[in-house]
């Protein structure tokens, strides 16, 4: 269940990344007889391309999950020293959550809870303290 809405949250924070890929759909060609940039006449029919229903989002890939790590960590690295503690991950963790369930308290006992747990999940070296790469592959798991 973590690991589902850490997942969620970094998919969330990796959204600006995501949107800034473009897809060009193909073109259309005018109707025969018919002018470039002119509609065609009503009743004919074109070869227009049909909609396609909305794609899947699909979860944020390890590279997009590393970009948003190097661009968002400086922000919750309070102390500038390279690390997160305990607390300044947890800011992170529990804007992320927020971001996915409004209704998250950060006082509220069970986001403590969530947030110690996954401060003690990413922290593989038990240094008490998370590095860039910790954090990354932390989000990266699913």
């Amino acid at each position: 269940m973590l690991k589902y809405a850490m997942l969620a949250g970094a998919a969330l924070v990796a959204a600006p990344v995501l949107a800034q890929s473009t897809t060009t759909s193909p073109q259309t060609s005018a109707p025969s007889g018919a002018a470039v940039g002119q509609a065609a006449p009503s009743g004919t029919p074109t070869d227009a391309v049909p909609m396609q229903p909305a794609a899947r989002e699909q979860p944020a890939t390890g590279s997009q999950v590393a970009q948003v790590v190097d661009t968002e960590f400086p922000t919750y690295d309070k102390n500038g020293d390279g690390k997160l503690s305990a607390t300044e991950f947890g800011g992170w963790m529990v804007a992320l959550k927020s971001k996915t369930d409004p209704s998250t308290k950060p006082d509220a006992p069970e986001t403590k809870k969530w947030v110690s747990a996954a401060f003690a999940q990413a922290d593989t070296d038990k240094s008490k303290s998370l590095t860039k790469t910790e954090v990354t592959s932390f989000l990266s798991q699913g």
